[in-house]
């Protein structure tokens, strides 16, 4: 990793700041696409690189064993699916196999900002060890320049071209990798899925949502992000551990399910009241909206 040390000390945050990223400006268009066009294959090295040092990681085993864990009941959990992808999905012995999907948001200029980069490696690795095809792993942030689209597609990610600011609503198991996003971008997220047999097929790796809790006023939390405020008690959570050399990476990270005994126990009225989120009292939402433009405008996130 010799040409991260001096990146280190430029993107190092002490605990609970936010991560904001580069405006594009600071470089004139033309220069950046130049830069851009030369710097990908180094790109595409450097992540690879990246790939290579996590994978002989203590750090890594022990999150790989985590996210089998968590996804073992989702796997096995029966879901609405047609005879056509059941028949696809069987194996040589007849018997169905599900594969999880994933949906990863927030992750930042991988290009330019060294933790970003390893929060992609670690996504890769992920990938790998739950055996999800790279096309079936669905990545957004408008902080993305173009050389990054690219970089993502050849390493054979889907790129989602559209903001759906966190609004996806799993129907199949389903990991959702989130960095240190936004408050806003998990309440979204969770409100979209406000329902057991939904919530059941969401597996996030993301911000610890009892760690949110403590860092978060109540009655704010309650009025802006009330499904994180709900969540808390109805999910399960499992802190990822974290080197300290890589505490800027993935601190306060955990691997986030919502078992199906715990949900069928509360009462229906818990799923029947659930409005759309609507952040009017938020004065830093950390989270770009739809109608905001997306050339400008950083993805702060709240880890």
């Amino acid at each position: 990793m010799s040409d991260s040390v001096e990146e280190w000390q430029v993107v190092r945050r002490g605990k609970g700041a936010s991560r904001k990223f580069k405006s594009h400006h600071q470089i004139p268009p033309a220069s950046a696409c130049l830069q851009e066009q030369l710097d990908v294959h180094k790109l595409v090295r450097r992540i690879r690189d990246t790939v290579s040092e996590l994978r002989v990681e203590e750090l890594w085993q022990q999150w790989k064993n985590q996210l089998l864990l968590a996804t073992s009941t989702s796997l096995s959990r029966p879901s609405e699916r047609s005879e056509t992808d059941t028949q696809q999905d069987k194996g040589t012995e007849g018997t169905v196999q599900q594969h999880l999907e994933c949906v990863c948001y927030g992750l930042g200029s991988f290009s330019s900002c060294v933790s970003a980069r390893y929060q992609l490696a670690m996504l890769l690795l992920l990938l790998d060890a739950g055996q999800i095809p790279l096309k079936n792993c669905s990545v957004y942030d408008p902080a993305f320049s173009s050389a990054e689209r690219d970089v993502l597609r050849g390493l054979g990610l889907t790129v989602l071209t559209e903001n759906e600011e966190g609004k996806r609503l799993a129907t199949k198991p389903t990991l959702f990798y989130l960095m240190h996003c936004g408050k806003a971008l998990y309440n979204n997220l969770l409100w979209k899925n406000w329902s057991p047999c939904c919530l059941s097929l969401v597996t996030i790796i993301g911000n610890c949502f009892s760690g949110i809790r403590e860092r978060t006023i109540e009655r704010e939390l309650r009025r802006d992000y009330c499904y994180i405020s709900k969540a808390v008690d109805l999910c399960e959570e499992r802190l990822l551990p974290c080197p300290s050399r890589l505490i800027d990476v993935f601190s306060d990270t955990a691997v986030i399910t919502f078992p199906s005994d715990r949900l069928n126990k509360l009462p229906q009225s818990t799923w029947t009241d659930s409005p759309e989120p609507q952040y009017q009292h938020c004065l830093d939402l950390e989270i770009i909206l739809k109608q905001t433009s997306i050339s400008t405008s950083p993805v702060t996130g709240d880890g």
